[in-house]
């Protein structure tokens, strides 16, 4: 399989950070991020592999991310 797959949290924080820089990741709803992850040009897992943790992992690698930007 190429591309991206659900356990690669930072990998995947990384591109949403490129993709959205001005969005606060801790206001972004898991229905939305689930949406804009099987979005990413890279993303190459089942959609349906996704879990609450794998999300949640995933939004807290993206908001330090988005917080090292804002210093």
């Amino acid at each position: 399989m190429a591309g991206l797959s659900w356990d690669q949290t930072e990998d995947i924080a990384l591109a949403l950070h490129e993709a959205h820089p001005e969005v606060d990741p801790l206001k972004v709803r898991f229905t939305d991020l689930h949406q804009w992850i099987t979005e990413l040009d890279d993303f190459g897992d089942d959609p349906k592999k996704s879990t609450e943790g794998k999300l949640e992992a995933i939004q807290m690698a993206w908001y330090e991310e988005w917080k090292e930007a804002q210093e």
